[in-house]
């Protein structure tokens, strides 16, 4: 039997399959011998959209300040207090990972009492430090913890204010001897705050230097804000991994952020960056400084040549401040917040195009958390609020496709009498936008996180109580690894079955090209290493068969493609695997047909198991075909997941291929096979000359290829 895979007709002939999919299979099906794969040049789908391979990057603070903000400083205007004995990290709190990132901390030069945490009159925020001064014994503040690179030179500045006796010095401090320190001597500190600028050139490497603040005299000093970052870093940013993800050439990035943006403030985000106030990111528990604003995200999408995705505060937020942010960013400098955005040194508006309200305002978890019978009529006034101010933006939904509300366990908190989110339902967030949100939107959003090692259960999920955490539906499952790289796939799969009965149920969707956008996806659970990149790729392949409505996507999260410490920074095998696509697939999908389609679901259809499996109809290998925009290279990329060595006999149909092909190969010794800063790659893409296409070829175990095939399109 051969199936089409390269358009969005996909869907509906696989459907067509899924009448016994229901029925469990003990073991994978038999692979026919040989596989025989046919390649249609002359059948086309939409192309793929640059957006394609986007990223997304919530606004943690030891993501977006650890990997891409040269800062090298925490809590530099003070938001927490400083004490000897204050914890190192935040009281333990449920959830993500992400809610238990330690922060370095201040801590006093000589006895605690000499340090006062200043309410009445700060620099910026709710408090500065006062530093009550000895004649004697120097009295200040350090912080440890810093990375610093023998002969590399650090910038910064400290404000400062105090009474005139006060003799203060900022040192970089590297060992306990005299001479393992480089000190600057402040001049004469004023009853005012004011600007001293920082320099050093480090004398030698070190893991845990400490920045020490502190002085001599009589009276006291104040400390409103420091910085310091190397002095190669661009406009704030890391040089190193900067220069790294754009050579990834992502369509775009979506930030601000997810779940932190719903109780951001953004008009703090702007203006001069050391007065703007430190605030608590109850999302992450988490503080955030507010360095990295609206308009260092337009500098960092400048700097890795990206387009800027940007999502709005719609949960604690409101329609005004989210048109007032448009403003701020695409407003000519004759609005009163385009004029605003001039003062603060960018003249010129953004043209942000693509905006998104809100964040998953379906889950539990969300703050601002808003019921879908609310929360299209806050949607509608924001669409209307924003378009008034720029109508010629793209505006995309926040959405959750019955699947999403599921496997949260959403369908169990609004006391669903199933599970199973149903369509037209309250708990189908997609459904009532697009039946009460219509023209109030371009495009809808969807998320999906899948868990290594899990799948949902759906009988197990029905004898759950409508408070159990969303992650209590999933039970552990035995997987073969071609099983474990195909099962977040499936959640691609399911968008594109639950499209196509959005389609059905609202049949003006393709007139007006409502489209959809992943904007945050990933599989959560498992370290970036070979096996990981091989479902990635399978994910890859998945999304690009659905071109006709698929046409942005943001992988999450965006930083998560490096592996990176405080001073250097590499591909990841998940970066290796985007950069291997960027560079080297086609852009215009074609058809691609097989004798050996994929198995049957092996458990029931419900949660996280679409009608039909992912994958194309070449099993055990996943195949993409594309053409070059030039049409003159056909090019197939080929997960294969397996530890064995596969084989497949390729025909094409309406070209031939004329001329010396090439592979590019992304594999390693074994599954676990990981890049790491400072070690030798383990992981590689290599460049392999294969000469003329061989008419049967061999595909290496545990590897990531594309082949790229010169064509003569038939008739010449």
């Amino acid at each position: 039997m051969k199936t089409m895979t390269a358009q969005g007709a996909l869907l509906g002939a696989a459907l067509c399959l899924a009448g016994g999919a229901a029925h469990a299979q003990s073991a994978e099906m038999q692979v026919p011998s040989p596989i025989v794969v046919t390649v249609d040049v002359q059948q086309v789908a939409p192309p793929v959209s640059k957006y394609e391979f986007g990223m997304f990057i919530e606004h943690l603070r030891t993501l977006i300040y650890r990997s891409l903000w040269s800062e090298m400083l925490d809590d530099r205007k003070f938001f927490f207090p400083i004490s000897s004995m204050e914890p190192d990290a935040p009281a333990p709190q449920q959830g993500s990972a992400f809610r238990n990132m330690q922060l370095r901390k201040w801590r006093p030069v000589g006895p605690d009492d000499v340090i006062v945490m200043d309410k009445d009159q700060p620099f910026v925020g709710g408090q500065s430090p006062r530093i009550e001064l000895d004649s004697s014994t120097p009295h200040g503040i350090r912080q440890s913890g810093l990375a610093l690179v023998k002969g590399k030179k650090y910038t910064g500045r400290i404000y400062l204010r105090g009474t005139s006796a006060a003799k203060v010095s900022v040192s970089l401090i590297w060992g306990e001897g005299t001479n393992d320190r480089q000190t600057v001597s402040i001049p004469t500190v004023t009853a005012k705050y004011k600007k001293f600028p920082l320099n050093f050139t480090f004398q030698a490497d070190a893991s845990d230097a400490s920045l020490e603040i502190a002085g001599t005299g009589t009276g006291n000093f104040h400390i409103g804000a420091v910085s310091l970052m190397p002095a190669d870093n661009l406009q704030g940013f890391r040089p190193d991994t900067i220069a790294l993800l754009r050579q990834l050439h992502s369509g775009m990035w979506r930030l601000p952020g997810g779940n932190f943006v719903s109780d951001w403030n953004w008009y703090d985000s702007v203006g001069d960056i050391d007065k703007r106030p430190p605030m608590f990111d109850y999302a992450w528990n988490a503080m955030q400084t507010n360095d990295v604003g609206m308009d260092e995200f337009m500098t960092f999408c400048k700097l890795i040549e990206t387009e800027p995705y940007i999502t709005v505060n719609a949960g604690f937020g409101d329609a005004h401040s989210a048109a007032e942010e448009v403003e701020y960013m695409n407003g000519s400098v004759n609005t009163r917040l385009g004029a605003l955005r001039a003062q603060n040194g960018h003249p010129e508006p953004y043209h942000v195009k693509f905006w998104d309200i809100g964040n998953e305002p379906y889950g539990v978890w969300q703050l601002g958390r808003t019921d879908l019978k609310y929360y299209v009529l806050k949607h509608n006034e924001f669409a209307k609020a924003i378009r008034k101010v720029d109508p010629s933006i793209t505006l995309l939904a926040s959405g959750a496709m019955p699947d999403e509300m599921t496997l949260t366990g959403q369908a169990l908190a609004l006391h669903m009498p199933d599970p199973q989110a149903q369509f037209g339902s309250a708990a189908d967030f997609t459904g009532g936008l697009l039946a009460h949100s219509w023209g109030n939107f371009d495009g809808l959003t969807e998320h999906w996180y899948a868990r290594a090692g899990k799948r949902f259960d759906y009988e197990h999920a029905k004898s759950l109580p409508p408070d159990a955490p969303n992650e209590d539906g999933y039970v552990k499952v035995d997987q073969t690894l071609l099983e474990w790289a195909r099962y977040p796939s499936n959640r691609v799969r399911e968008k594109a079955e639950e499209w196509q009965e959005y389609q059905k149920r609202f049949p003006a969707m393709p007139d007006k090209k409502i489209f959809l956008s992943i904007d945050e996806y990933a599989y959560s659970g498992t370290p970036a290493n070979l096996k990981l990149a091989l479902a990635y790729g399978m994910v890859f392949n998945e999304m690009l068969r659905y071109t006709d409505f698929l046409k942005m996507s943001a992988f999450t999260m965006g930083v998560s493609t490096l592996d990176y410490n405080r001073t250097a920074a590499v591909y990841n095998t998940t970066g290796l695997l985007f950069k291997m696509y960027g560079d080297h697939l086609g852009s215009i999908p074609v058809a691609l047909s097989g004798n050996s389609p994929q198995p049957s679901p092996k458990y029931p259809i419900a949660g996280d198991q679409p009608k039909v499996n992912p994958g194309s109809p070449t099993y055990p290998l996943d195949m993409f075909a594309a053409l070059t925009a030039d049409r003159k290279y056909l090019t197939i990329a080929v997960v294969n997941a397996t530890e064995s060595e596969q084989k497949f006999d390729l025909n094409l149909t309406g070209a031939r291929v004329a001329g010396p092909s090439t592979l590019w190969q992304m594999t390693g010794s074994s599954l676990d096979a990981a890049n790491h800063v400072g070690q030798p790659p383990q992981v590689e893409v290599k460049e392999i000359p294969i000469g003329d296409a061989p008419r049967t070829i061999v595909v290496a175990p545990i590897s990531v290829n594309i082949y790229r095939f010169p064509m003569v399109q038939a008739g010449q």
